[in-house]
C-alpha cells in the first residue's frame, strides 16, 4: 500500500514525579514501546486513527502499572471509579463515560459513544449501557492498588493523590503521583485522533470528575490532537488540550501552541504534562512535572520521554 501521508503516534502513561530507580524506568520503557510498536503497526496497515487510538487505550489500560483500566487507583471509599474519552478530528465527535466501574476498557464504551446522539455518560448510565451491550463485569482491583489505598487510609489519606506507576517501591514511600494515560494518533489518509484514560487520582471525594473525560483532557479537530496527564484540575482551569489545538487551528505551528500553553501554565504554577501531534507529522510533548511517560513513532525510530529533563517545558521531533 502506498502511503499518502506518514503515520505518526504519540502516547503516553502518566506524568509526576520521578520514577523509582533505573528499574521503574526500564520497566515503563519497554511497557511504552510494546505499545507503540502494535499500534504503529496498525496505522501503517492503514487503520484509521481512531481505531488505532482505541487500541492504544487498551493495551494501555490492560497494563497493571498504569493508573487506567487494570490497575486504577482507588477512590476515597475503596472502590474504583474510571473515565475516558475518545475524538475523532475527522468528524469532530467528542464522547467519553465519568466514573465507570467494573468493566475492563472505558475506551471501549467512549468509542461505541462515537454514534450515539448522547454521546457522554457518568456513573449509572455508563453502567448501564455497559449491560446493554453485554459487556462482562470485570474487577480492575491489584494486590498494589489496594496496598497503596491501605496504607493512605492508616494515614487518614493525607496524600492528595495515588501512584501513577503501581510499584511495590512507590507504596512504601507513599510517594504522590499523577497518573493517566492516552494516545494520539494520525493515519495515512491525514486523520487525527485523541484517547484518555485513567482512574482518576486516588483517594477523591466520591463524585469527583477527571479532566479525562472533558475536552480540556483529550481533544482533536483535523488539524491537531492532543492528550492530557497530571492534575486534573490543574488541567481543567487551563483548559489545556483544547487550548493548544484550538492555538495550532488558528494558525499557530503546533511548536510555538505547546510553548504558549505551557508557559502560561508554568507561570499559574500548574502541574501537568500533554502530547501533541499535528497533521503535518509534528510531534509535540510538554511538562511543568518532574516526568512524562511519553513515547512515540515518529516514522523512523521509537523514542521516548522517560529520561528527558533538558530544563525545557516542551520538546518536540
Amino acid at each position: 500500500m502506498k502511503l499518502q501521508v506518514q503515520p505518526k503516534l504519540i502516547i503516553h502513561g502518566g506524568a509526576g514525579s520521578s520514577l523509582h530507580g533505573k528499574g521503574g524506568v526500564e520497566a515503563v520503557r519497554q511497557a511504552l514501546s510494546t505499545v507503540v510498536e502494535e499500534v504503529y503497526s496498525l496505522l501503517i496497515s492503514g487503520a484509521n486513527a481512531t481505531d488505532a487510538v482505541v487500541r492504544g487505550c487498551q493495551l494501555l489500560e490492560d497494563n497493571p502499572r498504569f493508573n487506567a483500566g487494570t490497575g486504577s487507583v482507588l477512590q476515597s471509599d475503596g472502590q474504583i471509579r474510571m473515565s475516558a474519552s475518545l475524538m475523532d478530528g475527522n468528524s469532530g465527535r467528542f464522547s467519553g463515560v465519568i466514573n465507570l466501574s467494573r468493566v475492563k476498557n472505558p475506551i471501549d464504551l467512549a468509542q461505541f459513544l462515537q454514534n450515539s446522539p448522547d454521546r457522554v455518560l457518568s456513573d449509572y448510565g455508563a453502567a448501564e449501557l455497559a449491560r446493554e451491550l453485554q459487556i462482562p463485569s470485570y474487577n480492575a482491583l491489584t494486590d498494589l492498588r489496594l496496598q497503596e489505598w491501605m496504607q493512605e487510609r492508616q494515614d487518614n489519606f493525607k496524600s492528595t493523590m495515588a501512584g501513577v506507576v503501581a510499584e511495590p517501591e512507590l507504596v512504601e514511600t507513599s510517594n504522590a503521583r499523577r497518573g493517566t494515560i492516552g494516545v494520539v494518533a494520525l493515519d495515512t489518509f491525514g486523520r487525527i485522533a485523541a484517547g484518555t484514560s485513567t482512574g482518576g487520582k486516588g483517594f477523591e471525594r466520591i463524585g469527583r470528575v477527571s479532566d479525562s473525560a472533558m475536552p480540556a483532557g483529550n481533544y482533536a479537530t483535523g488539524t491537531a490532537g492532543v492528550s492530557c496527564t497530571g492534575i486534573g484540575e490543574d488541567i481543567i482551569d487551563e483548559c489545556l488540550a483544547a487550548k493548544i489545538v484550538i492555538r495550532v487551528t488558528d494558525g499557530l505551528s503546533l511548536q510555538d501552541a505547546m510553548q504558549r500553553s505551557f508557559a502560561e501554565a508554568d507561570k499559574n504554577q500548574r502541574d501537568f504534562g500533554a502530547i501533541a501531534l499535528d497533521a503535518n507529522g509534528a510531534i509535540a510533548w510538554g511538562k511543568t512535572s518532574q516526568v512524562l511517560l511519553a513515547a512515540y513513532h515518529d516514522g523512523d525510530k521509537i523514542g521516548d520521554t522517560l529520561e528527558w529533563n533538558d530544563g525545557g517545558l516542551v520538546g518536540y521531533c
